[in-house]
């Protein structure tokens, strides 16, 4: 039986959403941040930007929440690939970040890589060797 555990969203920015990226997968689940650059409420379609690089959000899932250009805003939700390799995250959680300093959190986010990749070379090398019988 296949599982339906929802995955949590790895923290992506936005310049790596891109078809080389490993994070490039139909149905990868990120939390990604950025600035609203435009809002339809006809589509549910918000546009957000960072450091050069656009992301279109789907927000038809998402309640309670108010858009105003040039927050900050971040999504958690899964990779939708469309034609020509144009990303769609269709958002479950969505919330304003305004405060949040952008290079600092991609700072952050660097670390937090080094960090999980440090730990688990530490634990390949903490290994006990193989017993002989």
């Amino acid at each position: 039986m296949a599982s339906s555990a929802i995955q949590p969203g790895v923290l992506v920015a936005l310049q790596e959403l891109e078809p080389s990226s490993p994070f490039f997968k139909e149905g990868q689940s990120v939390r990604v941040t950025g600035r609203l650059q435009s809002y339809s409420a006809e589509t549910a379609i918000a546009v957000i930007v960072d450091g050069g690089a656009n992301l279109s959000i789907d927000t038809k899932h998402l309640r309670d929440i108010s858009f105003r250009t040039d927050s900050i805003y971040q999504f958690i939700g899964e990779l939708i690939i469309q034609h020509e390799n144009h990303v769609v995250v269709e958002a479950r959680v969505g919330r304003n970040v305004d405060g949040m300093d952008l290079n600092l959190y991609h700072q952050s986010i660097q670390l937090r890589r080094k960090f999980e990749s440090d730990l688990l070379k530490s634990k390949v090398t903490d290994l006990p060797p193989n017993p002989t019988f």
